[in-house]
C-alpha cells in the first residue's frame, strides 16, 4: 500500500545504506543513507575505489580480490574494516550484502547494502533481553497491540490461567478476565494508547486456572512505540500480589486489634460499675470489632451468690446487662434452641438462660469460646437471616465464669477466625476482671453499708421533751462507706443523749469502728456518766482499738519512742500499725437534754460545733470547747451547759453536709445557718429544706443531720418534793405519790408506785443521810427518782430464805420496768420506771411479786 508516512519498519532500527559498484569496480552511486551512518560525504565516494578509499592498507589485497570475485558474478557477504577519513586505521566495521547486477550495456556491476554492525549488536541485545523478559520473569508480561489483542506472552502469564502461551495470542481481556474487571482492563488500555500516559499498579480481581480462591493482580500498563515515534501497542506487567495483599490484610487486622486492646486497656476498669464496665466493652468492640454484641453475667452472682445452681453446666439463669449494634437499635430476634431459650430478643435487664445443648450453654461449660455460624433464613428478622458469624466467649476471671459475651458479624463483613477469636478472649478477659472487681466491690460496699445502717438507731427517734428528725446520706457507689454515725439515748429521768460522730477513713473498716464507738457510747451513756467523763472514756477505748496488740495505743507508743533511730523493730512496728490507728481517729459531740430543766450539757471530741436556732434569731454555732479527736488523747474534754427555750431548734451534723472540694468549710457553715435560720416549719420538712439547700449530692463523704426541737415537760408533768431524814417520811411518801398520779389519772399504778416509793425512801434513810428528795415524772412513762447525799450506789443481792431483809431492790426489779441509780454533785439519785396502762396488759400485782421472793 502507497502511503507518505515513514514505515516505521526493521530498517529503521538496523540503519541499512545502499551504493553501487561500476563494472571497473568504482562507486558509482552513494546514498544519502550511507552518508549519514558511515559519515562519508558523497564527493569523497564517487568514482573512488572503494578499496584503496576505505579500507586499511594492511586488508587492501584481500578487497581487491572480493572486488574481482563479486564482478565475477559471485555474491558475498562479510564484515569490512572502514575508516572515515583517506588516511589512519580502520575506525568502523560493516556488514556488506554485495549482490552482483548489469548495467544497461550488459557489463557486470554490483549493489551493496551495508548495515551498521553496531545497530546489529544492539539489536541482538535487545531481543536477548525481551526475549529474558518472556521467558525467564516471574512476573506476568504481555503485548497488546493496537486493537487491544495479545500478541505475545510469557510462560507465567500462561501458567496462571492455563494452557500454552500460544493460545492466548489473539485474546483480548474479556477471554481471561471477569466481565467487570475486563470492562476495567480494556478501558485502562484504551486510556493509555490513547494519551500515552502510564497506569501503574491498577488492582485487578479473578480466578486462576484450578484455583477456587480469589487472586488479585497488581497490573502496570505503558505504550509502545516504534523508532518513528508511532505507537504499536501496550505493554502490561502483572504481579499477583495475592499474598502481599493477604500479608497487608493480616497487619492491618494486628494493627487494629492492637489498637483495640491499647483502647480497652485504657478505657475498660475506669468504672467501679458493672453496667457501665460492660457498656464500655461494647463501646471498644463495636463497628470496631464486630457489627453487634451482648454481655449477659450470671444473676446469681450478681445477686451475692458465690456458686449459683446452674453455673458449672451452663444453665443457670443469666441478666443481659449490655447491648450494642452497628445495624440496628433494638435487638435482634434469636433462633430457638441455637442461642436462646425463646424467638423474641432478650432486652437489656432481661433474665434468660441458655439450653443445655446450646453452642452459649457449652462456651459457658467449658470455658471456651465457640464460632457460631449463621443459618440462612428468609422467615424473618431473626438472628440466622442477618449474622453471618457469632463468637460466644466466656468471661473468665479468677478461674471462675462470671458471664458470656457475644460478637456477631453481619452479612457483608469477614467471618470470624482464629485471630479475631483470640482477640475476643482478650477482650473478655480484660472485662471480665474489671466486672469481678466491680462485682466484689458492690458486694463489699453493700455489705458495708448494710452493717452501718444496722448500727444506726431503727426508724424515727423517740425521746421526752424532743422532737426529732435524723437523715443519714452515704456515700456514693465511686466512694467507700464511711464512718459517720449518730444515736439517740434514753437515760434515767427522761433525759436524752444526743450523739454524732464521724470515724476518721472509709471502707469496712471505718464502719466497723463506729460500730465498736457507738456500742462503747451506748454502754457509757447507760453508766449515767457526765458528757466529759463519757467522751474521756470513749478516748481511752478509741486508742485501745488502734493499739499495736500489746496493750500500748498507738499514739502512745510513738510518743515513748520519739528517740528511737530508723530501722529499729520499734520503728517498724509502729509503721504497721500506722494505718489502723488513722482508721480509729474519730469526732464526736454528746449532748445530754434534761426536759425538767431544760438545760443541755455538751461536750465535743474535735468535732463541727452544734448549731442553735431560737425563735425569730438567726441561727447560731455554739461555743463548744472543740477539744481533741477520739484516739488522740492527753487532754481534757470540757463541757459547758446551755438552757435551751421552748421551741428552739438544736442541729448536730458531720462535715459531709458542710463541706467538700467544690466549697470551704466556712462557705459551707454559712449556707447552713441560713437554711437554718427561721426554720419555724415541722422538723421533717425543715430536714428536707436544709438537705436541698446544701450541696449533698457530691459523694464525697457521708452525711449524718440530727435535729431536735426543744418543748420540755410541761409543769404539771412533774412532782417534786423535799422529805426529812425521818421515819415518817416514808408514809408521807406514799401520800404524796397516791395524790400526784390520782391527779394524772393513773390510778391503776397507785398501788404499785406506793410500794416502790416506799422501798426508795426507806433505802435512803436507813443508808443515806440528809435531805431526802422525791420526783414524780410523767411523760411516755412514769418515772420516780429518790434523791440522798450519800454516795455509796445500791447493789441488787439475792436474799436467803431465812432471812429479813435483803429483797428490797429485787421487789424493785420485779415490779418495775426498769431501775438504777446515777451520781449527782451532793449525792446519788435511785430510780425506777413504769409503763403508762395501754387498757390491753395488765399490771403485775404486787402482792404476787411479794409471794415469789419467798
Amino acid at each position: 500500500m502507497w502511503q507518505s508516512s515513514r514505515p516505521g519498519s526493521i530498517y529503521d532500527y538496523i540503519r541499512v545504506a545502499s551504493f553501487s559498484l561500476g563494472p571497473d569496480g568504482r562507486i558509482e552511486q552513494w546514498s544519502e543513507r550511507a552518508e549519514q551512518m558511515l559519515g562519508i560525504p558523497a564527493r569523497y565516494a564517487l568514482g573512488k575505489d572503494p578499496v584503496e578509499a576505505f579500507v586499511p592498507r594492511e586488508l587492501r589485497e584481500t578487497g581487491h580480490r572480493k572486488v574481482s570475485e563479486i564482478l565475477d558474478g559471485r555474491e558475498w557477504t562479510g564484515l569490512v574494516p572502514y575508516r572515515r577519513e583517506t588516511s589512519g586505521a580502520a575506525d568502523g566495521l560493516a556488514e556488506i550484502y554485495v549482490m552482483p547486477s548489469r548495467n544497461e550495456d550488459g557489463e557486470r556491476a554490483a549493489v551493496c547494502l551495508v548495515v551498521d554492525v553496531r545497530a546489529l549488536r544492539g539489536i541482538e541485545t535487545d531481543l536477548a533481553a525481551s526475549q529474558a523478559v518472556f521467558g525467564q520473569s516471574p512476573m506476568g508480561f504481555t503485548l497488546f497491540g493496537t486493537d487491544l489483542k495479545l500478541l505475545r506472552v510469557n510462560e507465567r502469564f500462561a501458567s496462571v490461567f492455563g494452557g500454552p502461551a500460544s493460545k492466548y495470542r489473539g485474546c483480548g481481556p474479556h477471554d481471561f478476565l471477569p466481565r467487570s474487571e475486563a470492562e476495567r482492563m480494556t478501558a485502562a488500555l484504551r486510556r493509555v494508547l490513547e494519551t500515552g500516559e502510564p497506569v501503574a499498579e491498577m488492582q485487578l480481581v479473578g480466578l486462576a486456572s484450578g484455583d477456587e480462591d480469589r487472586r488479585r493482580w497488581s497490573v502496570s500498563l505503558y505504550r509502545l512505540h516504534g523508532a518513528s515515534g508511532r505507537p504499536i501497542g501496550v505493554a502490561a506487567l502483572a504481579a499477583d500480589v495475592t499474598g502481599r495483599r493477604r500479608a497487608e490484610r493480616e497487619a492491618a487486622n494486628a494493627r487494629r486489634n492492637l489498637a483495640l486492646l491499647n483502647e480497652a486497656g485504657a478505657r475498660i476498669g475506669n468504672s467501679l460499675d458493672l453496667e457501665t464496665t460492660a457498656r464500655t466493652l461494647l463501646d471498644v468492640a463495636v463497628p470496631q470489632f464486630c457489627d453487634l454484641a451482648s454481655v449477659d453475667l450470671y444473676q446469681g452472682l450478681l445477686s451475692g451468690d458465690e456458686a449459683p445452681p446452674g453455673m458449672s453446666d451452663g444453665s443457670a439463669e443469666l441478666r443481659r446487662v449490655a447491648f450494642a449494634s452497628a445495624v440496628s437499635d433494638a435487638p435482634l430476634a434469636t433462633t430457638p434452641g441455637v442461642l436462646g431459650d425463646t424467638p423474641g430478643p432478650v432486652a437489656v435487664g432481661a433474665v434468660h438462660r441458655y439450653p443445655f445443648n446450646s453452642p452459649c450453654a457449652g462456651a459457658l461449660r467449658t470455658a471456651h469460646a465457640q464460632i457460631i455460624p449463621g443459618r440462612e433464613s428468609d422467615d424473618g428478622p431473626e438472628l440466622g437471616a442477618v449474622v453471618h458469624s457469632t463468637l460466644a466467649v466466656p468471661m473468665v476471671a479468677r478461674d471462675t465464669v462470671v458471664g458470656l459475651v457475644q460478637f456477631s458479624r453481619t452479612k457483608g463483613s469477614e467471618p470470624f477466625g482464629e485471630r479475631d477469636t483470640a482477640l475476643a478472649v482478650e477482650l473478655a478477659a480484660r472485662a471480665a476482671v474489671c466486672i469481678d472487681n466491680a462485682r466484689l466491690y458492690r458486694r463489699e460496699h453493700e455489705r458495708a453499708l448494710i452493717l452501718q445502717r444496722s448500727l444506726l438507731p431503727p426508724g424515727d427517734p423517740e425521746a421526752a421533751g424532743l422532737d426529732i428528725a435524723c437523715r443519714y446520706l452515704p456515700g456514693t457507689t465511686a466512694t467507700e462507706v464511711g464512718g459517720d454515725w449518730f444515736d439517740v439515748i434514753e437515760l434515767p429521768g427522761h433525759r436524752t443523749a444526743l450523739v454524732v460522730g464521724d470515724v476518721m477513713g472509709r471502707g469496712l473498716r471505718a464502719a466497723v469502728a463506729m460500730g465498736e464507738l457507738r456500742t462503747a457510747v451506748r454502754t457509757l451513756a447507760l453508766l449515767d456518766l457526765e458528757p466529759a467523763e463519757v467522751l474521756s472514756a470513749l478516748d481511752e477505748i478509741a486508742r485501745g482499738l488502734g493499739g499495736d496488740g500489746d496493750g500500748r495505743s498507738t499514739a502512745r507508743s510513738a510518743r515513748g519512742r520519739s528517740g528511737t533511730a530508723d530501722g529499729t523493730p520499734e520503728t517498724n512496728r509502729s509503721a504497721r500499725t500506722a494505718d489502723l490507728s488513722e482508721v480509729y481517729l474519730a469526732t464526736c459531740v454528746y449532748a445530754v437534754y434534761d426536759p425538767v430543766t431544760r438545760r443541755c450539757t455538751f461536750a465535743n471530741a474535735g468535732h463541727l460545733p452544734p448549731v442553735l436556732v431560737e425563735d425569730g434569731e438567726d441561727a447560731l454555732l455554739l461555743d463548744v470547747p472543740p477539744g481533741m479527736p477520739l484516739g488522740v488523747g492527753g487532754e481534757p474534754f470540757e463541757e459547758i451547759e446551755v438552757e435551751l427555750p421552748d421551741g428552739a431548734l438544736l442541729a448536730l451534723y458531720t462535715d459531709g453536709l458542710v463541706e467538700s472540694r467544690h466549697h470551704p468549710l466556712d462557705e459551707g457553715l454559712r449556707a447552713f445557718r441560713t437554711a437554718l435560720s427561721g426554720a419555724d416549719r415541722p422538723l421533717e420538712d425543715a430536714c428536707d429544706h436544709v438537705l436541698n439547700a446544701l450541696d449533698t449530692s457530691h459523694g464525697e463523704d457521708d452525711i449524718a443531720l440530727l435535729m431536735a426541737r426543744v418543748h420540755g415537760l410541761p409543769k404539771d408533768a412533774v412532782g417534786d418534793w423535799s422529805l426529812a431524814p425521818e421515819a415518817r417520811s416514808v408514809a408521807r411518801a406514799r401520800e404524796l405519790a397516791r395524790d400526784q398520779l390520782t391527779d394524772w389519772g393513773l390510778q391503776d399504778l397507785v398501788d404499785t408506785t406506793e410500794l416502790l416509793v416506799s422501798e426508795l425512801v426507806t433505802n435512803a434513810l436507813r443508808h443515806g443521810h440528809g435531805e431526802i428528795r422525791l420526783r414524780l415524772l410523767l411523760d411516755r412513762s412514769l418515772v420516780c427518782e429518790v434523791w440522798d447525799a450519800d454516795l455509796a450506789q445500791p447493789r441488787r443481792r439475792r436474799a436467803r430464805d431465812t432471812d429479813e431483809g435483803g429483797r428490797g431492790l429485787q421487789l424493785v426489779g420485779l415490779l418495775s420496768e426498769g431501775w438504777g441509780s446515777r451520781r449527782t454533785p451532793r449525792g446519788k439519785t435511785v430510780w425506777f420506771e413504769l409503763a403508762l396502762p395501754d387498757g390491753e396488759s395488765a399490771a403485775v400485782d404486787p402482792a404476787e411479786a411479794l409471794l415469789s421472793l419467798f
